[in-house]
């Protein structure tokens, strides 16, 4: 699972799935746009929410989370990247939040 810049992210987010692992009061300070939201805590109960079909950037706050569950999601049989640095880099690079 290799960790992928920001400015990947925006790149791909198009083509690929976004999953924001963060908890309800961090999405309510903006997510990035067409962003699937599940919290970490939830995952295991709504996979199926996922497409495995199509590659997987998972985000949290900074980045720690988001990289135990791009892991995780790898190991069931997904592909998964990690956004390194998480909300926090990708609202420093000025990249769009709904």
């Amino acid at each position: 699972m290799p960790d992928i810049t920001v400015v990947d992210a925006d790149r791909r987010r198009s083509e690929d799935q976004i999953l924001d692992v963060r908890e309800d009061f961090e999405v309510a300070e903006g997510m990035i746009p067409g962003a699937i939201h599940i919290s970490m805590g939830e995952l295991g109960n709504r996979l199926e929410e996922i497409d495995r079909f199509r590659p997987v950037i998972v985000v949290c706050r900074s980045g720690n989370r988001s990289t135990r569950v791009a892991d995780a999601l790898t190991g069931a049989g997904f592909t998964a990247d990690n956004m390194d640095g998480g909300m926090n880099a990708w609202q420093r690079a000025g990249l769009p939040v709904t």
